[in-house]
């Protein structure tokens, strides 16, 4: 008897498990928009994790629907409220690949620049994400030049490329103070040269003008200072080398009464 109610037991889990498969078979399947609503509504709650497999469900059984690109755009930008960048990267970069001429690809670059930009460091530490970001900036003015977007890339890319010339100007005045004068030029010659629009180069030319000092190299001195003056006559750094200059010049002599009221140097020429 015991025998015959342990099988009927049995017999009724199997059947209660069959139900329930033939149940979950039965189960209708979301619509693209509802599964995309759903991940839509945790977006809006800040649930961004939930919202992504939500909008990843969307792609996988609707990859054909108007809805899975979408879903890809929202899947990316909710990766990037998570500050998962390398994730959110991933997902625009896939979306440009798959939809390079669809009206939301302009979107996806612009978000790849950002979570570049966004992860940009104090300029005491490594730069290869600053770079990353000025490449995916420049992208953006290159491809889409009139947009919205490119307005905002330039602004951010003067941003970055002034970023890029004070962590030279850092590495610079390291040497400086080193005594490393020769590397400290190459830092401060590659910030005048190379990024001439940023705020760091009057202080670049000032610090040219106090290492070939140093070196004993005037001539330089002389050119990057006369530089300085007729550049940023108003500047900090062109009275810090305009003392420095005067400091190392020898007094002038006057030879006769002729020489008397002429000017004593080059540099005073260049006193605004």
């Amino acid at each position: 008897m015991r025998k015959i109610t342990v099988v009927s037991t049995i017999a009724l889990l199997v059947l209660t498990a069959c139900g329930s498969k033939d149940d979950d078979k039965i189960k209708p399947p979301e619509s693209a928009e509802q599964l995309y609503n759903e991940g839509r509504a945790k977006f809006d709650a800040h649930s961004y994790k939930e919202a992504i497999k939500d909008f990843e469900e969307v792609e996988r059984q609707h990859p054909s629907s108007p809805w899975a690109m979408t879903a890809q755009i929202m899947s990316g930008y909710s990766s990037y409220e998570a500050e998962d960048y390398d994730t959110a990267i991933a997902a625009f970069n896939r979306f440009v690949k798959l939809y390079p001429n669809n009206e939301s690809s302009p979107y996806a670059y612009y978000m790849i620049a950002l979570c570049y930009y966004e992860q940009i460091n104090d300029v005491g530490r490594d730069q290869k994400i600053t770079e990353q970001a000025m490449q995916a900036l420049r992208e953006i003015i290159r491809r889409f030049p009139d947009s919205d977007y490119a307005r905002d890339a330039k602004l951010k890319l003067d941003l970055t490329t002034d970023h890029m010339a004070g962590k030279e100007m850092e590495i610079g005045r390291y040497y400086e103070r080193h005594e490393e004068y020769l590397a400290a030029i190459n830092r401060f010659r590659s910030v005048v040269e190379n990024y001439q629009t940023t705020s760091h180069v009057p202080e670049a030319l000032h610090r040219l003008v106090e290492c070939y000092l140093k070196l004993g190299v005037k001539d330089e001195a002389t050119r990057y200072a006369a530089v300085l003056g007729a550049n940023f006559p108003s500047s900090v750094w062109y009275k810090d080398s305009y003392k420095l200059m005067v400091k190392d010049m020898p007094k002038p002599v006057a030879s006769n009464e002729t020489n008397k009221g002429a000017s004593t140097s080059w540099w005073d020429h260049l006193i605004p």
